[in-house]
């Protein structure tokens, strides 16, 4: 598939042509989804040391608490991006939304 991505060039090169764009974008969105799971992974540790290092200080306790709450929440929202477009295929019959490119479907 990626041998139609590229034209050999007089000189034994290659160049990219347009129909890497969907391997492009499917590796973007993919490398997002996998930084953001990673991201909302730390701020949970990060959250459970706050925690624990608070000494019982309302203050501290109450900002661990909202960290370890949006982090959950951020990777819930992760976890659900792929649900719903798994969802979404299966109640329309097209698989082929799940993968990217134009000529798919």
């Amino acid at each position: 598939m990626l041998d139609q991505c590229f034209k050999p060039i007089a000189n034994g090169d290659k160049v990219g042509l347009l129909t890497c764009i969907p391997y492009l974008f499917e590796n973007v969105v993919t490398a997002a989804f996998l930084f953001a799971g990673i991201i909302a992974l730390i701020f949970i540790i990060l959250s459970g040391i706050k925690f624990l290092m608070s000494g019982g200080d309302p203050k501290q306790l109450e900002g661990a608490k909202n960290t370890l709450t949006y982090a959950v929440l951020g990777f819930i929202l992760i976890l659900l991006s792929f649900a719903i477009l798994n969802f979404i295929s299966g109640i329309t019959g097209v698989p082929c939304i799940k993968e990217f490119g134009f000529g798919n479907c």
